[in-house]
């Protein structure tokens, strides 16, 4: 029954591809035994609770076969019926070209780019141990509730991809035993035979990452020999080496048994054709006039899975109330992280600042980080090999580490609170991102900002599947000087509020860092992206906060959070707006005064972040950036793509549209002109351009 199941699911495939017009039959037809072992066989799972925290995770990382897992999303119960499986990548379906998270129950991450599967299946696992060590960290291995495994079915386009090198390299090197990779080794990628581009010896290479590695091969005979039993050995010996993630190459014929396109590129991602179709029915004796079609006792029977798997719950709830009665405060604090609550009182442990304590924002980072350490423990990261200059370190933590990994620096512990990436700004993404799926923990990782290039793929996937994960990203201007232009980004600002539903906040003082942290930290369903600089900048003095002093005081930093706020005003309807971001605010709030001495009103707008702002009502917005006042400046030392929606006709930018050049930041920023003096000449013509 298991094996008939297994053919119903490969011409279901090839259905559904036939119906549609498009798509990836191959690997699917091919994958489906596979699949259905994990599913069926192996995995800890809960098909009518897809959320269920003691479950194993199983992570597709070839997105374009989406069908191997829909198909056992169908045998399992998980809610998709024959009529989703028919309605394959058409608008508003539950079974979209690529698997989707929150979109398809069952569906753990979004894996479209190849890479990104495998990558985020790296911080699944990191999640895993880190939610061990805050709950469970004494109990013996394999016997806390908190213990699962990570399944990863990964392609040859997965493991080709740079990001996966980077993610496994550090798998390796923590050792993470609950993850658990099948490499479906086929040897045919679009281009047909992948000896065109790809011969290494694969195992060698993860050998050498600290892998344990094994080869299962169903051509060997010369036949094609689906050995089930041979992969099921396989992958009960890889869950058995705790001290090592493992890696299980799997030599399969795609198409299989499609009798004259099966190993070759014509079935990876095309249909098959009506004769081909017909033909691979025949060769399992099935009805060639039937499509969508299941034998109502094996559906039964595939889906006796949710009986079982309800008894192992049942098993698993005993393990977790025995060890929330033995540990009634770790209990509290875990109802807490999975209600998706924040701490009682959080709100005070973000520090506040003093007109005296002019730094820079990425300084600024790093205090409230430790501020808020002890309050959150759910909050861990660190750095692509930038700790020190991301301020990213908790300073009272151990590094997350194998002790082995202690060094003069970091003390290791399994269970600590400091990540240290590497030089792997994508991986470091991407393992944000598995973290922040799997756990109800908050991830953070800094890099410099020039470096989002490397880590896009990564940052859009977030925002696309609505996680909170946390991007720290400083040095984030020509403000970093003398390392010259290729550290100083540019466009990089306007490339990242490109991308829908990702938070960019650029703060201007430090204690606008502070609510911005609050701000980011109260976001559970979209990505920030913390904008840093490297250079000192100048404390605002606050209404709320710096009762002391003598001069003017500004708006309270809490507008932060509203995104855009009025730092600066004057009587009456202004002549002209200053809006500004991070450390060119302080030349707006400089060019009021002097163009208030030459009988010009103007108001500065400080505008940490466009996301947010655009969130609020319209009339909020309405009364930041009045639509009667045309005259308008904006100020950011960066592209000035980003603005001419607020800048309209009349508008001018103080913006930089060309590379830097390794000079001093202060002469930088003089010869570009992000000066009060340039802010106010743009400001007299726009109010000129705006009569």
């Amino acid at each position: 029954m298991d094996q008939r199941a297994v053919d119903y699911a490969r011409v279901i495939a090839v259905d559904a591809v036939e119906k549609v017009g498009s798509g990836h039959p191959g690997t699917a037809m091919s994958l489906a035994p596979v699949a259905y072992t994990l599913f069926q066989k192996v995995m800890r799972h809960d098909p009518t609770d897809d959320r269920w925290m003691g479950r194993d995770r199983f992570i597709l990382s070839p997105g374009h076969t989406s069908l191997t897992l829909y198909l056992q999303l169908f045998l399992n119960g998980y809610g998709l019926e024959m009529k989703d499986l028919e309605a394959l990548r058409t608008y508003d379906s539950l079974t979209p070209g690529h698997p989707e998270y929150g979109h398809t129950k069952g569906v753990e991450i979004t894996t479209g780019p190849l890479g990104q599967g495998l990558a985020s299946a790296v911080g699944f696992a990191y999640a895993q141990r880190y939610m061990r060590g805050l709950f469970d960290p004494e109990a013996p291995e394999g016997t806390s509730p908190f213990d699962h495994t990570i399944f990863t079915i990964a392609s040859e386009g997965d493991i080709q991809e740079g990001v996966t090198s980077e993610a496994s390299s550090l798998a390796g090197h923590q050792q993470l035993g609950n993850l658990v990779v099948i490499f479906d080794r086929n040897h045919i990628s679009i281009e047909d035979d992948t000896d065109v581009a790809f011969t290494e010896d694969v195992m060698k290479r993860y050998e050498s990452y600290g892998w344990d590695t094994a080869r299962v091969d169903w051509t060997v005979t010369g036949e094609y020999d689906e050995n089930i039993e041979d992969l099921y050995n396989a992958i009960v010996a890889a869950k058995k080496n705790t001290d090592k993630p493992s890696i299980i190459e799997l030599r399969t014929r795609i198409g299989f048994p499609a009798p004259t396109k099966q190993n070759t590129g014509g079935i990876h991602g095309s249909k098959l054709g009506a004769e081909e179709v017909a033909a691979t029915k025949e060769y399992f004796g099935f009805d060639t006039e039937k499509s969508f079609f299941i034998e109502p006792e094996i559906l039964d029977y595939t889906r006796e899975v949710v009986g079982r798997m309800a008894e192992e719950r049942a098993e698993w709830q005993k393990s977790f109330d025995k060890w929330a009665e033995a540990n009634p405060e770790h209990a509290k604090l875990y109802e807490r992280l999975r209600e998706g609550k924040l701490p009682e009182g959080y709100k005070d442990a973000f520090p506040t600042f003093g007109i005296d304590d002019s730094m820079a924002t990425r300084a600024a980072s790093g205090k409230v980080i430790n501020a808020i350490a002890d309050t959150f423990p759910e909050l861990w990261g660190g750095s692509a090999d930038l700790a020190g200059s991301n301020n990213t370190t908790i300073e009272s933590a151990k590094s997350f580490n194998v002790e082995q990994h202690t060094t003069g620096k970091y003390t290791a512990d399994p269970y600590g609170r400091v990540l240290h990436f590497g030089i792997r700004e994508h991986a470091a993404a991407a393992i944000v991102n598995g973290i922040a799926l799997s756990s109800p923990t908050r991830a953070f990782m800094g890099t410099f900002l020039q470096f989002t290039d490397y880590q896009r793929p990564a940052i859009r996937l977030a925002a696309l599947m609505g996680v909170p994960s946390i991007f720290v990203w400083t040095h984030d201007s020509i403000g970093l000087g003398e390392d010259g232009p290729t550290h100083q980004p540019v466009e990089h600002l306007a490339a990242l509020r490109a991308i829908p539903n990702l938070n960019v906040v650029r703060p201007a003082d430090a204690n606008e860092t502070s609510v911005a942290w609050r701000k980011i930290l109260e976001t559970q369903d979209s990505p920030s992206g913390l904008v840093l600089s490297r250079q000192g900048l100048p404390e605002m003095p606050r209404e709320d906060l710096h009762a002391d002093f003598d001069g003017e005081k500004y708006a309270s930093a809490e507008g932060v959070a509203r995104g855009g706020y009025i730092l600066a005003d004057t009587e009456g309807t202004p002549d002209v707006l200053l809006i500004a971001t991070g450390s060119e605010v302080q030349h707006a709030v400089e060019a009021r005064k002097q163009l208030a001495e030459e009988g010009i009103a103007a108001r500065v707008i400080s505008m940490p972040s466009r996301e947010w702002f655009a969130a609020e009502s319209e009339e909020y917005r309405e009364s930041v950036i009045p639509s009667e006042v045309k005259a308008r400046v904006t100020v950011e030392a960066g592209v000035a793509m980003p603005w001419y929606d607020i800048l309209g006709s009349a508008g001018r930018p103080v913006s930089l549209e060309h590379y830097g050049a390794s000079a001093s930041a202060e002469e930088l920023f003089e010869r570009y002109g992000f000066t009060a003096e340039n802010v106010v000449a743009k400001a007299k013509e726009s109010i000129e351009a705006a009569k």
